[in-house]
């Protein structure tokens, strides 16, 4: 529990290689299920130092900005993206089909508050899980990690440009693609925006697949299993959210299409991982009777 504290405090001072890091912050959610008894405050415990490891671990490789660069792929994208959207890229077509309405008016302050909501929408929607169905709280949090985790891997192995960075280093090949949630970040928040900008966009290579795509949609999925109102309510969240992270330059829908399958990896392997997990769940159990005496 300290190394997970330290190591990623003191990571770029000490120069800690990245797998130590990764393996220092992930270690916190297995002491913990270790050191505590099963309970529904652990359960939600482990999510929580779950989700801050990834928080660390997501931004690993932008600790060395160049050498990230020397891998970033920025064509591929383009060129699917193109193809779905009949020779021009989609984000461009939604601006400029949005065109009419005002710059940083209504339509692009309501998508760019869905996109800034997403912070705390996954968690809203397992915090609904839990209150409504306890039972389904650890699979639906199982999952929502598993969609974290392995779309960081990605992140790691395939360093992806989105489409404003792309637009703005001239690879669109003349189509503009604008990057509306800063301009409205910054009319909204004012001289806050560029801490808050820094604070939350901590590697902007991080594309491919959509992350806030793909865990808005597990999170719709998990509270479907739960009621049809919440269903309805995640649903029009997920498909909202996703319309808007094309037309705010954010993602291309090909990244989008990736989040949708990464989440149907992870729910159509769950039989398959399902013994990798009772293994290790059995391990767990026998260190914490070994820990509680």
């Amino acid at each position: 529990m300290g190394a997970a504290v330290a190591v990623p405090a003191l990571r770029r001072r000490l120069r800690i290689p990245a797998p130590v890091t990764v393996a220092a912050c992930y270690s916190a959610p297995l002491a913990l299920a270790v050191l505590q008894p099963r309970s529904k405050k652990r359960d939600v415990g482990i999510f929580t130092l779950q989700m801050l490891a990834f928080m660390v671990v997501h931004e690993l490789p932008f600790d060395d900005p160049e050498r990230l660069r020397s891998r970033l792929r920025s064509r591929y994208p383009i060129v699917v993206d193109r193809l779905i959207g009949g020779g021009k890229l989609p984000n461009a077509r939604l601006q400029k089909a949005l065109s009419h309405f005002p710059q940083g008016g209504p339509v692009d302050k309501f998508l760019a508050w869905t996109h800034w909501l997403w912070f705390i929408e996954p968690y809203l929607a397992l915090a609904v899980v839990l209150a409504r169905d306890e039972r389904s709280f650890p699979r639906a949090a199982r999952q929502m990690a598993a969609v974290f985790d392995l779309g960081c891997a990605v992140y790691f192995a395939v360093p992806t440009a989105p489409p404003w960075w792309s637009s703005e280093e001239k690879l669109t090949e003349g189509e503009e693609v604008r990057r509306v949630m800063v301009e409205v970040g910054e009319k909204t928040w004012g001289p806050a925006w560029p801490r808050m900008y820094e604070t939350l966009g901590g590697n902007p290579w991080a594309a491919m697949p959509s992350l806030h795509f793909a865990t808005s949609v597990s999170a719709a999925l998990s509270l479907s299993e739960v009621g049809r109102v919440e269903g309805t309510l995640g649903w029009t969240y997920a498909l909202t959210l996703g319309f808007g992270l094309v037309y705010l330059g954010e993602h291309y829908v090909t990244d989008l299409l990736a989040g949708g399958l990464l989440v149907a990896a992870v729910r159509g392997g769950e039989s398959l991982a399902e013994p990798l997990v009772q293994g290790v769940s059995g391990a767990l159990q026998q260190l914490e009777r070994i820990a509680s005496g």
